[in-house]
């Protein structure tokens, strides 16, 4: 049934952004205040485990890895000086090891608390989305059908960089992995692409990571989230309109 509402991808890519967001923000939180948190102590507390939660769609997949350009992409917006002391600290505690291209791979102990990081995800969020098995299994098809045409995209010559997107992308998805799992990485990875739209167009107006955070409400801070939503909107021609629709539906009827 055709709704009669006109939802260009552009238009969408903005109005889907902070559903995604409160959405993907709510799981974590439920993730860390429900067993994360005491997992993550057991292994050294955030200075051995915070970059293996953040990068944990890559590092969690069997040889998987995450290269310099990807680090600093996704890490744009911190002190780069810090961010290697705090990988320091991770190699410190044993739970990733460098390599020799300036990335980084989980280690034998990094990746067990990877696994029981994926089996903390699966039972929080089946609490916090209980009785919304419909929804969760809407959203986990629609934001597959985006992630994989969002890794097509990538692929085309005239693409636009995706580094941070890139570095986490596609998200490892174990057998048997719970609805909740998949959904919660899908919409995690899929931020990583709107960021990167963020960044082109931020640098096209001529601003740096650091300038852009300092820009006041106005005219030019509007025109550079419109040109976001414009980089941001190629995966969402994947979806129809009414598509478009249900998936900010049911974001919105998700607890959190």
């Amino acid at each position: 049934m055709n709704s009669g509402v006109d939802l260009p991808p552009h238009r969408f890519a903005g109005l889907v952004a902070p559903a995604v967001e409160r959405t993907f923000v709510a799981g974590m939180l439920a993730g860390r205040d429900g067993g994360g948190a005491e997992l993550s102590q057991r292994y050294g507390g955030p200075a051995a485990t915070g970059f293996l939660v953040e990068f944990r769609t890559r590092l969690a997949a069997p040889g998987g890895s995450v290269d310099g350009a990807g680090f600093a992409a996704v890490t744009r917006h911190r002190d780069p000086a810090t961010c290697q002391r705090v990988l320091d600290k991770h190699v410190a505690h044993g739970t990733i090891t460098r390599r020799p291209d300036g990335g980084f791979a989980a280690t034998e102990r990094g990746a067990d608390f990877l696994t029981e990081m994926y089996q903390v995800h699966g039972e929080v969020t089946e609490e916090l989305w209980a009785g919304h098995d419909d929804r969760v299994r809407r959203l986990v098809e629609a934001f597959g059908r985006l992630l994989a045409y969002a890794l097509v995209l990538a692929d085309e010559p005239d693409a636009d960089p995706v580094p941070a997107f890139a570095a986490v992308a596609p998200p490892y998805e174990p057998e048997g992995a719970p609805p909740g799992v998949l959904l919660l990485n899908r919409l995690g990875t899929l931020r990583y692409h709107r960021a990167d739209a963020h960044a082109a167009a931020w640098t096209a107006a001529g601003h740096t990571a650091a300038s852009v955070g300092e820009l006041p409400e106005g005219p030019e801070r509007r025109a550079i989230d419109l040109e976001t939503d414009r980089r941001a909107a190629g995966p969402y021609a994947v979806l129809s309109a009414e598509e478009r629709l249900a998936v900010l539906a049911d974001l919105a009827a998700l607890p959190g």
